[in-house]
């Protein structure tokens, strides 16, 4: 299956709008530009911008064409459109195998794909055939979906915030005001929760996909524990951004766990384990987590260990570990945890 394109990176002079406008043009955005730019987002796919122009200006001008709002973390400057799209990707913090690079100049989309063969690179002249590429077309479409754009606004604001921020880092999670909501899923989940099985790749323990109706069958099953996870802060809703499917028989084994990148520095995969902790023990039962290695889920393997999984055997990157820690965990006092699954 082709990977889905969670990103869309716009060059500007001649791509995004008619006219070069360091030359004086009166520039104008292209015909069919702006429903293009609004489906995209209402599909969920993030937008911004790499152009060699001056910040100022250019940013001024997307202010006056009314789509300045659609762009984040654009990168106007004169450095090479690749340095640009790979800043962008570290902001955004998605795999840059999910980012489309658009540009009229033959040479710049050389540039970003010599740079890095994993970016999908489009003539801006093909613009209008984007909508209809599978690649483009996410399965469902939440409210999560239509409000991502949303999120990682609010997420650029706590970055700022955190940069500025003078404390520890654990004075400045306190000071977000965190609430953490793990409840079962339901059907109105399930579509959320197929999203986030296909589109989390580093915090995912596993990586195992399911259809929707196995996720559906899950539901009902006596023999798992299927949850949710939903986190907020001052800020605003993170939107459902955890999912944990436990295999629940004469023990406890963790078959799936991953979060949202957006989430990686807030301490939510350590307050999981901790709930899945307090459960195991309200249980009595021994409780197991399967880990399959990939290029990127590193850190799940690392947060597993420091709270208390030791590994049991590794089958060539198949690896089963078990919890051991003795006594019981306190979730930190950063958080807020409502358990909805009592």
């Amino acid at each position: 299956m082709e990977q889905k394109i969670k990103c869309v990176v716009w060059d500007l002079d001649n791509t995004l709008w008619d006219g070069i406008l360091t030359e004086g043009d009166d520039v104008q955005l292209r015909d069919g530009i702006i429903d293009i730019i609004k489906t995209l987002d209402e599909r969920g796919i993030l937008q911004s911008v790499a152009s060699k122009n001056n910040f100022e200006d250019a940013y001024k001008k997307l202010e006056e064409l009314g789509v300045a709002e659609y762009f984040l973390y654009p990168q106007i400057n004169w450095n090479p459109k690749s340095e640009a799209v790979k800043k962008i990707a570290e902001n955004i913090n998605l795999g840059i195998d999910s980012f489309a690079f658009i540009d009229d100049s033959e040479f710049e989309r050389e540039e970003v794909l010599t740079a890095d063969k994993r970016i999908m690179v489009i003539d801006a002249c093909d613009t209008d055939k984007i909508l209809d590429d599978e690649r483009f077309i996410p399965k469902f479409i939440t409210e999560d979906t239509r409000n991502r754009r949303l999120m990682y606004i609010a997420d650029s604001k706590r970055k700022q915030d955190e940069a500025e921020f003078t404390g520890d880092n654990t004075e400045f999670l306190r000071s977000l005001g965190m609430k953490l909501t793990i409840a079962p899923v339901t059907e109105h989940d399930l579509q959320r929760a197929y999203e986030l099985t296909v589109r989390t790749h580093q915090l995912n323990s596993t990586g195992y996909t399911y259809s929707y109706d196995e996720l559906k069958q899950f539901i009902a099953s006596d023999n798992h524990i299927f949850l949710i996870a939903q986190l907020t802060d001052k800020y605003g809703d993170y939107g459902k951004i955890g999912l944990i499917l436990v295999e629940n028989t004469d023990t406890l084994r963790i078959k799936l766990l991953l979060m949202s990148c957006r989430v990686m520095s807030r301490g939510v995969g350590s307050a999981i384990l901790i709930y899945l902790s307090k459960l195991k023990e309200r249980l009595n039962k021994r409780m197991f987590a399967e880990f399959k290695t990939t290029d990127r889920n590193r850190i799940m393997y690392i947060t597993y260990k420091i709270m208390g999984f030791d590994e049991l055997e590794d089958n060539d990157g198949d690896v089963l570990l078990e919890y051991t820690s003795d006594g019981s965990k306190d979730f930190p006092d950063y958080f807020e945890v409502e358990d909805l699954t009592k």
